[in-house]
């Protein structure tokens, strides 16, 4: 687990409040005179060379620095530290108005600044959909913090108790005498005061935070559309040149031999350098193969096109998708290794009066940001500094040192914008390229990654196989419910491992709550030969898809409403126990089961909520092929209904989705709903386009032409967002609504065309 935030008392923020150090820059909040107005656009200019903990801890900004992430200057201007990273999501106009709304800070007058890659930050890994759920409220508590050290120099000013004293609007008022002060006024006495501990430290009550809950403005939003948002091909250093890699076309595989006269005789093309074979397991080391380096992009890409190489593809020139389709259904045709188990399943379905089975398969699919890695490095002096669009600042950070040889406090990472991520970002192997290029050629480097690389070369979604078998009574009432699931994990990456682990499967198999008396999951073998990483909800994609198509399946067999038999194998509004899930613990997204319980009544109430506002139950009436699904992930609920119509063409399309979510306290309703519609039109691309195959180890596609997103011609003409208004403990947003998108379209199909899909994608059998 990646260590929790932590409060550093007395402690400026690197370099004391020359906090940007080449990182994101000032976005300001509007006053509400001024909605529209926003001051300030992001930069991500080259800044000094970098500073060690040591040397940040000596230089203290004038004002009050009670933590790493807020500073109160003597003007009254506050900054606050946004240390997760900004990919379109809109952290940055969210997080910082959690802290500044427990601070009692006027947003207009609130300076938001990217962290650098630093442990002092605690967890900065922008991913898992963690950036509210898991530090909701720590950062209530930073911002509480500084209120507490400005209330508590407000009071010993005018001699009375902090307790008669509050903070609203920039400034600390004295309930009996009414006086006031601002916070410019207060802060270096503040900042002369103990830092109380987190644990002493009040919030507020939750109806004070007067943002929260709301629908904010992005902040960024006109830099984007301006082209003044700095992303990490915009970053120019003197002298550097621009690296494109021929990396090997298979993982593993090797140069036995490379000529390159014919790419230094291009124009522009300064270097050719040879990179290190990587050895397995891959994690974030670079890939290999031969770099070529030159004063832009273009002469690079075709000095790399000039390259005679000769490649040793390695043991992973096997690998072949089609073949490895039949190994993965031979795998979930025998006994797995129990994972789950409740009753006796096997009895079960040998005594049922009708058994139900069924196979889905996915295939592996690529992240495919629309921003390409890339990453800047300059080396010297034995140090390194690197701009770079990553989603965790400080893998990258400890990647590049890996790779240079030095330690951590010799390396400093700037956050850029990222254009898209999906998860591609978090994995380091990208910087530690360009990290590794600048120290060996002794120039800063930044290495471009074009769209094939990307797609032929990235840290892939998992391919899977399923095999579900249901048992029925003479009632049709479902009595065993067998999950068989094989795929090769993630860990593969990190370690020889060819099954899933716990925390793999606690994403639709562990933590799927059902009202059966005889539950069994069983996890199958499957070998990795490519790298595998994590993509926009992992392996809830395939889990969700299977589980969700198969009760539809069931309720077909039944001859019933399948909302109806989704209720009632989810059973009654309950907490289920580990006891009644068959388990002994459970990884719980990292949350405790007291928090975030697995709960049938708010998966009951999304499914019922989406089905009301589609009108579910007159879908025949209206002539109507509607599609259901839900799913819990990331600690967060979300119900599903996909509407797909077929045009005098024949082609198939989805015209219309709803989408109600569960996540518990919402900071920023704007960003939900936004999240909620790009998941739809992700999960679109994957449920109807999406596949990566590979042959003789090679993936076949290359760019957008043969790995299809949906167009704009190809979105629902409406997407309804519904939030479940709650003051539960938040649950994730990013990942959430994508699990349930698949399944909700395949559902549709069947009932449109009473044909049954249990393999991705859909344009394998119809027109879309």
């Amino acid at each position: 687990m990646s260590e929790r935030p932590t409060l550093i008392a007395r402690r400026s923020f690197l370099a004391g409040l020359n906090l940007s150090v080449g990182g994101l820059a000032l976005g300001f909040f509007p006053s509400e005179s001024e909605a529209q107005k926003l001051t300030n656009e992001p930069s991500a200019a080259p800044g000094p060379k970098p500073k060690t903990s040591s040397q940040a801890e000596e230089n203290s900004a004038p004002g009050l620095n009670p933590n790493v992430f807020v500073h109160v200057a003597p003007d009254g201007l506050v900054t606050i530290v946004c240390h997760r990273s900004e990919m379109g999501q809109g952290i940055r106009s969210s997080l910082p108005v959690l802290i500044a709304d427990e601070l009692g800070a006027d947003m207009a007058r609130v300076k938001i600044v990217q962290a650098d890659g630093d442990k002092a930050y605690g967890d900065q890994n922008t991913d898992g959909s963690s950036s509210i759920r898991t530090i909701y409220e720590d950062m209530r508590r930073v911002g509480a913090t500084a209120r507490t050290m400005l209330v508590a120099a407000a009071a010993k000013r005018w001699k009375v108790a902090p307790e008669d004293c509050e903070a609203h609007g920039h400034a600390v008022a004295h309930r009996g005498s009414k006086q006031t002060l601002g916070f410019g006024e207060l802060a270096l006495e503040a900042g002369k005061l103990a830092v109380p501990k987190p644990a002493e430290v009040k919030l507020r009550p939750r109806a004070e935070l007067r943002h929260v809950g709301q629908a904010l403005p992005l902040l960024d939003a006109p830099a984007y559309v301006t082209g003044k948002a700095k992303f990490g091909a915009d970053i120019q250093l003197p002298g550097m040149l621009t690296a494109v890699i021929a990396r090997p076309p298979v993982v593993g595989g090797r140069v036995t031999r490379h000529d390159d006269s014919r790419a230094l005789a291009i124009s522009g093309v300064k270097r050719v350098i040879a990179l290190p074979e990587p050895k397995p397991p891959y994690v974030f080391q670079p890939w290999g193969g031969v770099a070529v380096l030159a004063e832009n992009t273009w002469a690079a890409m075709r000095g790399r096109a000039a390259l005679d190489i000769t490649w040793d593809a390695g043991a992973n020139a096997t690998y072949d998708s089609e073949a490895y389709h039949q190994t993965l259904l031979a795998s979930i045709r025998a006994p797995g290794t129990p994972v789950r188990n409740v009753g006796d399943v096997e009895g079960a379905l040998a005594k049922a009066a009708r058994v139900i089975e069924a196979e889905y398969h996915t295939p592996h699919l690529s992240h495919a940001p629309m921003e390409p890695p890339v990453a800047v490095a300059r080396f010297e002096n034995g140090t390194c500094e690197v701009w770079a669009p990553t989603q965790n600042p400080q893998a990258a950070r400890s990647e590049a040192a890996r790779v240079l040889g030095i330690s951590e406090d010799k390396v400093q990472v700037h956050v850029t914008f990222l254009g898209g991520a999906f998860g591609r970002k978090s994995k380091a192997d990208f910087v530690s390229e360009a990290a590794w290029l600048a120290k060996e050629a002794g120039v800063p480097v930044r290495v471009q990654w074009t769209r094939e690389d990307d797609v032929q070369h990235d840290y892939y979604h998992s391919v899977s196989a399923q095999r579900l078998s249901a048992g029925l009574d003479e009632h049709g009432k479902v009595i065993a419910w067998r999950h068989r699931t094989a795929f090769p994990p993630i860990g593969s990456t990190f370690a020889p491992v060819n099954k899933p682990s716990a925390g793999d499967l606690q994403q639709g198999v562990l933590d799927l709550p059902l009202a059966v008396p005889n539950v069994r999951a069983e996890a199958c073998e499957a070998n990795a030969y490519v790298r595998i990483g994590w993509l926009r909800s992992v392996y809830n994609i395939f889990h969700s898809f299977s589980v969700n198509s198969f009760i539809d399946e069931i309720a077909q067999a039944r001859g019933e409403d399948p909302r109806d038999v989704r209720l009632e194998l989810l059973g009654p509004a309950r907490v289920v126990t580990l006891k009644e899930l068959g388990i002994e613990k459970l990884q719980n997204y990292g949350a405790s089961l007291e928090q975030h319980p697995v709960d049938t009544g708010r998966m009951r109430r999304v499914i019922e909520r989406v089905t009301e506002l589609a009108r579910w139950s007159d879908r025949k009436k209206d002539g109507r092929a509607l599609g259901l699904a839900a799913h819990r992930s990331f600690l967060t609920y979300v119900a599903v209904v996909a509407s797909v119509v077929r045009s005098p063409n024949g082609k198939l399309s989805v015209d219309e989705a709803w989408v109600v979510v569960d996540a518990g306290t919402v900071v920023n309703t704007d960003r939900v709903r936004s999240q909620m519609e790009g998941s739809v039109i992700f999960g679109m691309s994957a449920a109807l386009h999406g596949a990566i195959t590979m042959k003789g180890g090679v993936t076949q596609q290359s760019n957008f032409r043969d790995f299809k997103l949906v167009r704009i011609g190809q979105a629902p003409r409406k997407i309804h967002v519904d939030i479940i208004p709650s003051d539960g403990a938040p649950g994730g947003i990013g990942e959430p609504g994508m699990p349930p998108i698949a399944p909700a379209i395949a559902n549709a199909v069947f009932a449109l065309t009473g044909q049954r899909v249990r393999e991705l994608p859909l344009d394998r059998v119809f027109q879309v």
